[in-house]
């Protein structure tokens, strides 16, 4: 018996509650008030309820379910759990030394050994749930952290007037065989967490990162626990293709002339003086020629995967021409043809020039641009542009078509893709080999070494199509955001050319020249 009075008759059985109407008349409202008395009651039947205080009953009739005075509710990750008592708060009051022993007894059925927690029991609430245990969390291992060697950002220093100097730019930075490049501290295990149950919890590990470097220059070995990179060979140090590497060094004391006669090199070339008149250097790395003077008439200056840094500058009588797959600096430039994959930047004039690049920046305080043609893909930047003289200067935006861009930067990511997967299965096929490669044949060691230089190769490849990928994603990004910048004075007899949109000015202008709701804003 749970309760009666001459309405009704409330009992339990089985954990389940049930009413019998002795007498037709009580009120909903009165018997909420009789529950309330009874939080162990809890309703799941509240149609069969109002139908049941209407009629006079024989039998009783199933309302709801008897709740237990403590309640554990545990979260399904085993990590929480929360404990709910089913009684009034003068029952609490009165009973405390019971309900403690009747939550430590609920726990240890439901097993829970860890975390427990303790609970104020004199303030507990009916009905409300309370934090009783809590797991510890598992903690994630330490991600792998990759340093490398910090190499001199090329760029001119900025004197106090804000005039750019080019006689100090520490372009070539060498180092020794064997010299640290970089390293990688490997990820750790994480710490393992336990639920409530006395269970361990797995922790996940530190996310691993590749340290990236090119094998042919550079190797790498184990020191106190890192991966340490370093030179195969005394070199220069560069960043080509997002790899780190150490190129061939090529240091020329004197100039390029008749001593040397033309050079081609597979590195780097550092050259003190100057290259004369009439001959030319090829070099796969960088190029630097340091000479004060600058470069007169010299045939070709050509760096076909680096930068080219002139430290003087560049007279040239209309033959010199030069060439970078990266970025040209230089102090000026006269009658000469220069090309870069990148950026063009001159410290003081382009006098009678054709520049090409992807930006072309002259220094914006005091630079300009007389004569000749400067096209970009998508900047070029000069304090002045033009002559009083209005001598023609040509500054061109040679807008791509994104449509076509789009459609080279999907092939190449095709084929990145493809090279991807080769790696991967090649990789599959090398890694047990690899393991066990002191049971191999020497027959089966050379194979395996030559597929182990191929995989190089393949990764290479893959860092270079990605780096191509990135740098056309750059420009097709930059399409519609064009810009000439003149920032002081555009002469008349300078021509405007951005896209499909021209002007030949008349007068002086100064400003931002762009695109603008379809029209040149000249």
């Amino acid at each position: 018996m749970i309760f009666t009075n001459q309405f009704v008759k409330l009992t339990e059985s089985d954990e389940k509650v049930y009413i019998q109407t002795l007498k037709k008349g009580l009120a909903l409202k009165e018997f909420e008030i009789i529950l309330r008395q009874y939080p162990r009651i809890k309703l799941s039947h509240f149609a069969l309820l109002k139908k049941s205080l209407l009629n006079e009953m024989d039998q009783p009739v199933q309302i709801g379910e008897w709740l237990p005075v403590c309640e554990i509710d545990i979260s399904k990750d085993g990590m929480s759990a929360y404990i709910i008592v089913h009684e009034t708060n003068n029952t609490i009051q009165n009973n405390i030394e019971t309900i403690k022993k009747l939550i430590k007894d609920v726990l240890k059925e439901n097993h829970v050994i860890h975390g427990i927690k303790e609970l104020d029991v004199v303030s507990l609430i009916t009905g409300k749930p309370y934090e009783i245990a809590v797991g510890t969390q598992p903690v994630k291992g330490n991600d792998a952290k990759v340093e490398y060697l910090e190499i001199p950002e090329r760029k001119p220093i900025i004197r106090d007037d804000g005039r750019a100097d080019f006689f100090d730019m520490n372009f070539i930075f060498e180092i020794k065989e064997g010299a640290w490049l970089g390293e990688k501290t490997p990820a750790s295990e994480g710490i393992e967490g336990i639920n409530i149950f006395g269970n361990p919890v797995a922790a996940p590990p530190g996310k691993d990162v590749s340290i990236k470097f090119d094998p042919h220059s550079a190797y790498e070995v184990e020191e106190d626990g890192k991966v340490v990179i370093r030179a195969k060979t005394t070199g220069v140090v560069e960043h080509r293709q997002g790899l780190i590497s150490v190129n061939r060094h090529l240091p020329i004391i004197g100039d390029v002339g008749i001593e040397t006669g033309n050079i081609q090199f597979d590195g780097s070339i550092s050259i003190r003086g100057t290259v004369q008149n009439g001959y030319s250097v090829t070099a796969n790395g960088d190029i630097s020629i340091e000479g004060i003077d600058g470069v007169t008439g010299a045939k070709l200056i050509q760096s076909i995967e680096g930068d080219i840094y002139i430290r003087g500058g560049i007279f040239g009588n209309n033959e010199t021409q030069v060439i970078a797959g990266g970025n040209i600096f230089v102090k000026h430039v006269n009658d000469a043809n220069l090309s870069a994959g990148n950026e063009i930047i001159i410290g003081s004039y382009s006098l009678g020039s054709n520049l090409e690049a992807a930006k072309i920046l002259v220094d914006e305080r005091k630079g300009k641009i007389i004569g000749g043609k400067a096209v970009a893909l998508n900047t070029i930047v000069t304090a002045i542009a033009g002559n009083h003289l209005e001598r023609r200067t040509e500054l061109i935006i040679n807008n791509s078509d994104k449509k076509k861009a789009l459609e080279v930067i999907q092939k190449k990511a095709a084929n990145l893709k493809i090279i991807h997967e080769e790696i991967i299965q090649l990789s599959t096929h090398l890694n047990p080999l690899i393991q066990y490669k002191e049971q191999l044949t020497g027959q089966q060691l050379a194979v395996v070494d030559e597929k182990i230089l191929y995989l190089n190769d393949l990764k290479k490849s893959a860092e270079k199509l990605d780096q191509e990928i990135k740098h056309l994603m750059q420009g097709y990004q930059q399409v519609g955001k064009e810009k000439i910048v003149v920032r002081k004075e555009a002469f008349p007899g300078t021509f405007i050319d951005i896209g499909f949109k021209s002007s030949h000015l008349t007068k002086k202008q100064k400003g931002t020249f762009l695109i603008e709701f379809g029209e040149l804003n000249v």
